[in-house]
């Protein structure tokens, strides 16, 4: 099944979308499956996002925060997770949509986190408690890491 992914800024205007594949769904999240499709390569300091990559990409209902995991387009090897900070998504049978935050965290295949948009998070209009909200969800995020609980359990 298609899934149609809407991502929004944080006053609720779509930015971006893209389809990709429904792998797995339960009463308040879905995975789904879809490639890199930027028209080009991005390289960061932290990354090098290509086109072509599989993301297999995690949206909850009831989380601040939706994960991908990403591996290579030319052999599949796990190349790091890229955590958004968002609102709860909303889902209907066939849409995904969230509203971004700007803060984002990067964790690396050794499960080194790098975090990501501070300063444009910072400038935010946003209320104090979806700030708290965010602070929390990259407390639970980093614990998932710390400790190895899935999808972080490929952590070397």
């Amino acid at each position: 099944m298609t899934i149609t992914v809407i991502k929004n800024d944080h006053t609720g205007r779509e930015v971006w979308r893209y389809t990709g594949r429904m792998l797995a769904r339960g009463a308040t999240w879905v995975q789904l499956e879809a490639p890199f499709n930027r028209p080009q390569d991005v390289v960061t300091d932290y990354h090098t996002f290509r086109v072509g990559d599989r993301f297999v990409e995690w949206y909850y209902t009831d989380r601040w925060y939706s994960i991908y995991e990403m591996h290579d387009a030319d052999d599949d090897h796990l190349t790091g997770w890229y955590c958004n900070l968002n609102r709860p998504a909303v889902l209907d049978e066939n849409t995904v949509f969230a509203d971004d935050l700007a803060l984002d965290l990067f964790v690396a295949p050794d499960g080194a986190i790098t975090v990501l948009d501070e300063d444009e998070f910072a400038a935010l209009p946003l209320a104090e408690p979806d700030r708290v909200q965010v602070r929390r969800a990259v407390d639970t995020i980093t614990g998932l890491v710390e400790s190895r609980q899935p999808p972080f359990d490929r952590v070397t």
